[in-house]
């Protein structure tokens, strides 16, 4: 395909509103028993196959290929409309994005068009083990594949994920440090899932340890290498994106749980003039501050989703400036939903009360799910990102975070 991108021009108001759509659904199912679900701590496999049946896991594949042929902004709506009820599923769904995307990033020509019609027709999943700041795997060429061994953290979707994308660096021969993007079925022979996820937040996100023993790697499992290319790096601020939106997602389910309660307490404080909590002053200012600031937020990520439609159309021909400006926009959706986020889903907390604090309520998991993923990289280097470009125009080296 042309540029190698199967993304043309920006989502129209009509896809967005069509995955929006089926993403409510998912939603709407999931919400049915969450609580349960995420104090349980499960592997979810059933989470996996509602995203499967929906059609959401193929929004983004190419249409003449059987995908759905949607743009990243539909697909970054989907993930914030389940952040919203399920934010262990909707991370599930928004790495699964990252991951698949891999295909159209690393891949190219022939080899392109099989991987996709591979994902496509057998329904995967994408899980991934490719924490950077992990130990590194190591991967020694061995005839004409490579032995992959070692560990990795943090593995989202590595439980459940049909295929685990794997990145490692070649350790020695011909194509010695070259960065490898694998992909490796479920039940691959020495790939052990670790069952240790047991966090504070995003209980369902099945981010696993994986450990690689002497993993046979054939020529078929390797996707292809990092090069160099402008349009392989928008990568990145995808992640970070879909980042974004998550946080955000979060904190509007924050929001609309604690209207419900709220709207529900009976009288009010013995010293208000208002008869029930919902008409005090203090009360309804709380809100108007939280909820404003929220809306600023999706704002902010709607005009970026935007702009990353039109960036990564370009494909091949985008260029350092185009990829630097992008991160950068970004970087700033990622300060602003990962502080407003975890503030809302702590603040509500002063509008419903003491009762709802009990665990039968789970108010709390909005905060633990955004405390826990908001933790991913340090948001003070994305402030820094941001300062040193506008007072300085400099930016960050890249890499798997910036």
């Amino acid at each position: 395909m042309s540029s190698r991108t199967q993304w043309r021009g920006v989502a129209t108001r009509e896809e967005n509103s069509h995955w929006r759509s089926v993403a409510r659904a998912v939603a709407e199912e999931l919400a049915v028993d969450v609580l349960e679900r995420e104090r349980a701590g499960t592997v979810p496999r059933a989470e996996a196959a509602l995203l499967k049946r929906s059609g959401l896991t193929t929004l983004l594949d190419p249409a003449e290929l059987g995908g759905g042929g949607g743009h990243w902004s539909s697909a970054l709506i989907a993930v914030r409309e389940i952040a919203r009820t399920d934010a262990g599923i909707a991370q599930l769904l928004g790495y699964h994005y990252a991951n698949s995307a891999n295909v159209a990033f690393v891949a190219s020509g022939e080899a392109r068009d099989a991987w996709y019609r591979r994902s496509i027709e057998n329904s995967w999943l994408w899980g991934d083990s490719v924490n950077p700041v992990d130990p590194s795997l190591t991967l020694s060429p061995d005839g004409d594949g490579y032995v992959l061994s070692g560990t990795k953290r943090f593995s989202t979707g590595s439980s459940v994920g049909d295929v685990i994308l794997v990145n490692a660096v070649v350790s020695s021969g011909a194509d010695e440090g070259r960065f490898a993007f694998l992909v490796l079925e479920a039940g691959h022979p020495g790939v052990e899932v670790q069952d240790d996820w047991d966090f504070l937040g995003q209980r369902l996100s099945a981010s696993n340890t994986v450990r690689f023993a002497d993993v046979r790697v054939g020529p078929e499992h390797l996707l292809g290498f990092g090069t160099d290319e402008w349009f392989q790096a928008l990568l990145t601020p995808a992640v970070q994106l879909m980042f974004g939106n998550l946080y955000l997602g979060i904190a509007q389910g924050a929001l609309e749980q604690a209207r419900s309660l709220t709207n529900a307490r009976p009288n009010a404080w013995f010293l208000s003039a208002a008869d029930r909590y919902r008409e005090d002053p203090f009360v309804q200012r709380l809100y108007g501050e939280l909820v404003a600031r929220t809306a600023a937020v999706e704002a902010l990520a709607d005009r970026v989703n935007e702009e990353y439609d039109a960036v990564v159309a370009r494909g091949t021909e985008v260029d350092e400036r185009a990829r630097g400006d992008i991160a950068i926009r970004v970087a700033q959706l990622k300060v602003v939903s990962s502080d407003v986020a975890t503030d809302v889903s702590h603040r509500v907390f002063e509008a419903t009360g003491s009762s709802s604090t009990a665990s039968k309520v789970g108010l709390d998991a909005h905060w633990r799910n955004v405390r826990t993923h908001s933790l991913h990289d340090p948001v003070d280097y994305k402030k820094l990102e941001v300062g040193a470009d506008f007072l300085l125009g400099i930016r960050q080296p890249l890499s798997l975070y910036t």
